[in-house]
């Protein structure tokens, strides 16, 4: 049986907290409870059509990278204001 912090640990990890998206490439910010408190972890995807089903890669070709380093960058951006509104450090 799951213990209430497992269980809130389960849910925070099931749904991003915010996602930015240029195009085909997206950054998704996730935040995680840890023993000492909140942090924030970021997957990036580039999103593609096969067979008309929608899916992801985590393979980015030679045009994606500046568009993925943008998306990072506000990833970044996003995370250090969050942690500035509840006044705390960055990790």
């Amino acid at each position: 049986m799951e213990t209430e912090s497992e269980v809130a640990m389960s849910e925070s990890k099931s749904r991003p907290v915010h996602e930015i998206r240029f195009g085909s490439v997206k950054a998704v910010i996730w935040k995680n409870q840890t023993a000492n408190g909140h942090m924030f972890n970021v997957t990036a995807a580039r999103i593609y059509k096969d067979n008309g089903d929608w899916k992801e890669s985590s393979g980015f070709g030679t045009d994606d990278l500046l568009v993925l380093a943008k998306a990072l960058h506000d990833a970044f951006a996003w995370i250090h204001a969050q942690r500035a509104a509840e006044g705390t450090k960055a990790a």
